[in-house]
């Protein structure tokens, strides 16, 4: 009898036969459940759909490699694994009433991304935009501008977190040793466990943002959180406060965020995620001395590759054998 299919869908590229080769090593790890199948997307939608019509789950191999309107054309799908964080170009909402549910990673890119957040936030206290830059242009310390008071020690600081989920908390976890205050908001209850080993204290939304020196957003993008972040916001925090988005550009309004830092509102900001990726090169985002943007590249490590792909095809295993699933994202 045939194995029920998964199919990795992707781009063939330099990587695809490494990741054919690891995604069924992983499948005989967990029980030998399913028979995994690399679709090559850039073949159309037509090649995808006839190769993957008796596929149970797929996963997506990279950003945006299957949309809501191609899985909803596949008769047997029942799982769209990601091995991202985010799901927010899926709707979820069309796809649930096609009875298609849709999970994340698990957390498998919950380290690397809490570790990034935490670089942003030194980045920019300590400007290594500007310190990097001028050494490589052979300037040495000559384009490193600013007074002395604009740089900063993470110590003593007021650490706002936005989300105390696997990502947020630890960034909380890390915080600890730089000796930071902590404080979080969530909409969600957190367990006191984790409350009380990441030493974080509960607060309203309005609070975080008006006493926080540092304020870090781990949320995940949902009609709820478009926009959380905008001129109402910024118009509560302090003349000297960073913001740090490592989770999705929309949550924050890009133009509110502009002016608030370009009139001092607030005083910079740490991107990993921007409202338009790639964003244009005249973004002004770009040129500001006081905020460091890196490429959504927060999750880029060998180790959350290994954790993504693994809680993958665990999870399409156990939707296999009838199992109950993990992670599950449901309609906001």
């Amino acid at each position: 009898m045939a194995l029920p299919l998964v199919a990795i869908i992707g781009p063939n590229d330099s990587r695809t036969q490494a990741v054919v080769e690891r995604y069924e090593m992983l499948a005989g790890q967990h029980g030998a459940s399913v028979e995994v199948r690399w679709i090559d997307n850039s073949s159309g939608d037509a090649e995808v759909l006839e190769q993957a019509k008796d596929a149970i789950a797929v996963i997506p191999a990279g950003p945006r490699a299957i949309t809501t309107e191609l899985a909803l054309k596949l008769p047997n799908l029942r799982l769209i694994q990601t091995t991202s964080a985010g799901t927010d170009y899926l709707d979820k909402t069309a796809l649930g009433e096609s009875g298609v549910l849709v999970a994340n990673n698990g957390g498998g890119n919950s380290v690397a991304v809490a570790e990034h957040a935490v670089a942003l936030m030194i980045s920019v206290y300590r400007k290594m935009n500007l310190q990097l830059t001028s050494t490589r242009a052979g300037t040495w310390m000559a384009g490193v501008t600013g007074e002395e008071a604009e740089y900063h020690n993470l110590v003593d600081k007021m650490v706002g977190i936005v989300g105390l989920g696997r990502i947020g908390s630890r960034v909380a976890r890390r915080l600890r040793g730089w000796e930071c205050e902590i404080i979080y908001s969530d909409v969600i209850s957190i367990p006191e466990d984790v409350e009380k080993e990441t030493r974080a204290r509960r607060v309203e939304l309005d609070e975080l943002l008006s006493t926080s020196d540092l304020i870090t957003l781990h949320v995940p993008l949902d009609r709820s959180t478009h926009h959380m972040i905008s001129t109402r916001e910024f118009g509560l925090m302090k003349s000297t406060a960073i913001l740090i988005n490592a989770c999705r550009g929309p949550v924050v309004d890009e133009a509110a965020m502009t002016t608030a830092i370009q009139s001092g509102q607030i005083f910079g900001a740490g991107l990993d995620v921007l409202e338009q990726e790639p964003t244009p090169a005249d973004n002004p985002l770009l040129n500001m001395d006081n905020v460091v943007v890196t490429p959504h590249l927060a999750s880029l490590s060998v180790e959350s590759g290994i954790r993504s792909t693994d809680f993958a095809m665990a999870n399409v295993s156990r939707l296999a054998r009838g199992e109950e699933l993990e992670s599950l994202v449901h309609p906001v």
